[in-house]
């Protein structure tokens, strides 16, 4: 680097908090396109996913992760794993809650963790929803999660922001780039995940499912690509099988003549064509798997493996 070359600056920061407070929409805000599922239920993000972000003099590999929560059975125990291990790689935490609301148990659990760190990276903490929030009580809700912050002994700094509006990313952006250690970019700069598009697909269909689904299945839905397979250079080929844990829930996802199945797939296959530039087929089957969130030989052939095993 020469002396007149600016500083180049490059990072992972981990988007960490509690189920459904915002963290792949604002990731998705961040990249201005699409890279990581959402929906209005918790859990949506099952997977740690990279969200990369090039800019001119900096690269910032945001790590999106799934909520922090109090687990009810191995799946959950697995995604507490899967975003501690975040924490633990991360050059910088940004620690998203709901702004709209004031610090819950899992927040706390979200401390905690923070807290235990051995390495304790720089940390913001984002107070997101706050569009939804009051002005006036603005003031207030800070107060609280400052004090979230000195009973865990954490260190950071907390900004108001809506991933939903945009209100104050730059400014955010900002106080990422401040704390991003000087370095080479990680990856190409046309890169934007590290997740492989039958991996997306995979989370489109979740996405897509949730979406149109009744409260008593979304959580036990698991999605598995049997095959993605290219016909030509403007379409694809993906077979999918929807797994569930009892019966009653099939004969809901699958809905009165395969209806429902109908709207899920419709619904995912425009998804995934937005996000492929191509046209897709799509096939999709429902099967059950009793109790698969608590089988580990079930979690495993799903896909749900810590990185490090």
């Amino acid at each position: 680097m020469t002396e007149n070359q600016p500083l180049f600056k490059s990072g992972y920061v981990a988007v960490a908090g509690r189920p459904n407070v915002g963290k792949s929409t604002l990731v998705n805000a961040f990249l201005a396109q699409k890279v990581a599922a959402v929906s209005p239920r918790p859990q949506t993000t099952r997977r740690r996913q990279l969200a990369i972000l090039t800019l001119e003099d900096a690269q910032i590999v945001f790590i999106d992760t799934p909520g922090l929560h109090l687990p009810h059975h191995k799946l959950g125990e697995y995604l507490n794993a899967v975003a501690t291990a975040a924490l633990e790689e991360a050059d910088l935490i940004l620690w998203l809650v709901d702004g709209n609301g004031e610090p819950t148990p899992e927040d706390r659990i979200v401390g905690q963790k923070i807290g235990a760190l051995k390495h304790q990276p720089p940390l913001l903490l984002a107070l997101n929803k706050i569009d939804l929030l009051p002005q006036a009580e603005w003031e207030s809700r800070q107060a609280a999660y400052q004090e979230l912050l000195r009973l865990g002994g954490i260190p950071g700094v907390i900004l108001a922001i809506s991933a939903r509006t945009g209100y104050q990313l730059p400014h955010l952006q900002r106080e990422i780039l401040d704390r991003l250690p000087p370095g080479g970019p990680f990856f190409d700069p046309d890169q934007v995940t590290d997740l492989y598009e039958r991996e997306i697909a995979a989370d489109l269909l979740r996405e897509a499912a949730l979406a149109h689904l009744r409260e008593e299945v979304p959580h036990a839905l698991a999605v598995r690509i049997d095959e993605y397979s290219e016909r030509g250079e403007q379409a694809a080929y993906i077979a999918a099988t929807l797994f569930v844990e009892k019966e009653t829930q099939k004969g809901i996802v699958i809905g009165k003549g395969g209806e429902m199945l109908k709207q899920i797939g419709t619904t995912a296959r425009q998804e995934i064509e937005a996000m492929s530039g191509r046209k897709v087929f799509l096939e999709l089957r429902v099967k059950v798997n009793k109790n698969w969130r608590n089988n580990p030989e079930a979690l495993r052939l799903l896909g749900f493996t810590l990185p490090r095993e």
